[in-house]
């Protein structure tokens, strides 16, 4: 199957050939929110698995963060195995791993069993992700992949945004006993759909160009090393963390800088697992760093909004997932949009929806100031959260295109890879940080949750404000070139 495309004249039919790839897209993306709702939609059946399996707060930590570990340990040596041996077998691998793990999670008859099977479900959910981002580099050209990755943006939007509103859902259908499993069996149908579906439409690898590329198993162990290092003590919720345990982030630092010299190394006589020439561009250099600290800020906003909502006014599950619905219309609504004309914009498109976003979370900083009661807080932070919903559409689906646009389609995997690899990062470090501020007000101030939530809002608008001087220097220094 051809890949190359150029764009068709108005009017003109639609080739079988186009849509098939558009088919084997939506394939993708489909997988890629089932994956991605994992990481938030367990948030709200916490309570729900601790009353079935008495787990203690340890093992509900871990059926949350080690998910996430997994997830960022093996984004790139998927993406680099995905690029050397063919997209489709890896995400058939990866779905059906995915869909196991997910049906023996909602089996689970012990805190053990259910931290299991949410790291096989994490590890395989990096598997698969990195193949989409790829497949959308192979099949696409150019300004073709603008409306794709706006695709593809909208899809991490509202799965992040609509998480707890599905959780809640599925728990309020399903009861408070036996409600949380159908969290993980929804995967169930939807993974073999997408397993017989992406067999028969994603493009395999092409004949008569056998890869003998090496994996660069040192490589992946110093790569997996250092991952696990940093994120470990990021993705923990506990707060009592002492001294020692930052030690673990800087030997992680340290691992991936020893990672970075192999690789420089290695390249000069192999194939690396990750190219760093790639950081010769800017458009990759300053749009991976946009990333990982746009996800520092913006993830941790639901983790707080969540803990405020439900533990802090007693509302249910349902309701705080409700209260996040129009962050997450605005940001399908805009992704779409993004994905369009970013390729008129370029960078200042990104920096108009960064400005968005700070706007949105500082006006509801303000209403909560003024909000005459909490029992009106779901409702008054409604519109706000739109316009920082609007704002992130315009920031995800259009960076993820500018980080990517130079990215050789060989390399697609591992470049996505990395990229995506920083934005597990930048969410397990915001989380920390903003959640940090959260508990340690919320201890100053004698249980006004109202004061510790405007806190920690406050340092979530500006780490995505840090965002925004990383989008400003691109412009800058790409006007002056």
């Amino acid at each position: 199957m051809s890949t190359a495309r150029t764009p068709r004249p108005a009017g003109a039919t639609t080739s079988p050939d186009d849509r098939r790839r558009w088919h084997a897209l939506g394939v993708g993306l489909v997988a890629a929110f089932m994956t991605l709702l994992d990481v938030s939609i367990v948030n709200v059946a916490v309570p729900s698995i601790d009353r079935a399996l008495r787990a203690s707060p340890s093992d509900l930590q871990w059926v949350l963060s080690g998910y996430a570990l997994a997830f960022g340990l093996v984004l790139v040596p998927a993406g680099r195995f995905g690029d050397a041996r063919g997209r489709r077998n890896v995400f058939i691998l990866g779905i059906t791993l995915f869909t196991v793990a997910s049906a023996l999670a909602g089996l689970a008859r012990s805190p053990e069993w259910l931290v299991a099977a949410r790291l096989v479900q994490g590890a395989a959910a990096g598997v698969v992700n990195p193949q989409v981002t790829g497949l959308i580099q192979e099949l696409f050209r150019g300004p073709e992949r603008g409306r794709p990755f706006g695709l593809l943006g909208a899809t991490i939007g509202i799965s992040t945004a609509v998480g707890p509103l599905l959780g809640g859902l599925l728990i309020a259908v399903g009861g408070a006993e036996h409600g949380w499993r159908w969290v993980f069996f929804v995967n169930v149908p939807v993974g073999i759909l997408a397993v017989v579906l992406g067999r028969r439409l994603l493009p395999g690898r092409r004949r008569g160009r056998p890869d003998h590329r090496r994996l660069d198993p040192l490589g992946v162990l110093l790569l997996a090393v250092g991952v696990v290092l940093v994120l470990l003590p990021l993705v923990q919720l506990d707060q009592r963390r002492g001294p020692a345990t930052w030690l673990l982030v800087l030997a992680g630092m340290l691992v991936l800088a020893g990672f970075g010299g192999w690789e420089r190394w290695y390249a000069r006589r192999h194939e690396p697992l990750f190219d760093l020439r790639l950081f010769r561009f800017r458009s990759y250099t300053l749009g991976s760093l946009i990333a990982l600290v746009y996800f520092g800020g913006f993830t941790a906003i639901f983790f707080i909004f969540a803990l405020y909502l439900q533990s802090g006014l007693g509302y249910s599950a349902l309701v705080a997932g409700l209260a996040i619905t129009p962050f997450a219309l605005g940001s399908a609504a805009a992704s779409a949009v993004g994905g369009r004309i970013v390729d008129r914009y370029g960078r200042p498109l990104v920096a108009v929806g960064l400005v968005a976003v700070v706007a949105g979370l500082g006006a509801v900083v303000l209403v909560l100031e003024v909000a005459p009661a909490p029992a009106h807080v779901p409702w008054l932070t409604a519109g706000p959260l739109l316009v920082a919903g609007l704002g992130s559409g315009l920031v995800i689906a259009p960076n993820q295109t500018l980080t990517l646009s130079q990215v050789p389609v060989p390399q697609a995997g591992g470049g996505a890879g990395m990229l995506q690899t920083g934005q597990r990062i930048g969410s397990a470090a915001g989380i920390a940080a903003v959640g940090s501020v959260f508990f340690s007000s919320l201890a100053a101030s004698h249980g006004d949750w109202t004061v510790a939530f405007r806190r920690a809002l406050l340092l979530a608008a500006g780490i995505v404000a840090l965002a925004l001087v990383g989008a400003m220097v691109d412009i800058i220094r790409g006007r002056r070139r």
